[in-house]
């Protein structure tokens, strides 16, 4: 059974793999960069990455997933774009790009004239021009096997990135997820893999999500962006008792 993306299960998933993302990144800490999400979706994880101080622009060859984005008033910008064909931006953008359980769909040929190798180059080599130089790119995915897994980081490296594979939870079959750690620039250290004792955890930069620090930072924002928010009061990021 597909799960639909906004049940709460979905989105803590969703929310868990964004975290992990953006930590992997390592970008400079307290400070606002511009991102890409590739496959954004409904908008899940440009939900995140506002969260945590950045703006970000998505895109998703889903019509639909962008209107439930719209729906769902996310802050970034959103484009509707096939990534196969590449991505359609002036070189140097992006100061970093995050992708959940997106790539993995370059390796299907959904018609004659789709060929996956050409695809995920097309992807990778502008990928590669629309980020500042010494930029990271955290994708991570879902490799049906070894042989698609090396596919697609062989066609990275043609593109110019160096990096490798992050696998966290390596030894569990459930919790176990791949992230393609790639750099525009000269190779640096590869992230530690996470263990079964970190499951779970988020490295989150500054204030406590959902505190009311947290909120008042989140509904600024959202004012300076010049959109519609309701009055701080003394009830502002207050946590609610549960209804019976």
């Amino acid at each position: 059974v597909v799960l639909p993306e906004n049940t709460s299960r979905m989105i803590d998933v969703q929310t868990k793999m964004a975290g992990r993302a953006l930590e992997l990144l390592c970008l400079p800490e307290g400070q606002p960069c511009y991102l890409l999400d590739i496959g954004c979706g409904s908008g899940l994880s440009g939900d995140y990455l506002s969260d945590e101080g950045h703006y970000w622009v998505g895109i998703d060859i889903s019509p639909a997933m962008l209107d439930a984005a719209l729906d769902r008033d996310t802050e970034g910008d959103l484009l509707l774009g096939d990534m196969g064909q590449g991505i359609p931006f002036k070189p140097g953008s992006f100061d970093g790009c995050i992708s959940i359980s997106a790539i993995q769909w370059l390796c299907n040929a959904n018609k004659k004239s789709d060929i996956p190798a050409k695809r995920l180059y097309c992807f990778f080599s502008s990928l590669y021009s629309v980020l500042v130089h010494g930029a990271r790119a955290v994708l991570q995915l879902y490799p049906e096997n070894s042989e698609q897994l090396e596919l697609i980081t062989i066609q990275a490296t043609k593109a110019g990135f160096t990096g490798g594979v992050v696998v966290d939870f390596p030894n569990s079959a459930k919790a176990k997820k791949f992230y393609l750690c790639l750099f525009s620039g000269p190779s640096t250290f590869m992230p530690k893999v996470r263990d079964p004792e970190s499951a779970g955890l988020i490295a989150c930069r500054g204030v406590v999500r959902k505190s009311r620090e947290w909120v008042l930072e989140k509904k600024e924002r959202r004012r300076r962006q010049g959109k519609e928010v309701r009055p701080d009061t003394q009830y502002t990021g207050r946590k609610r008792k549960p209804r019976f």
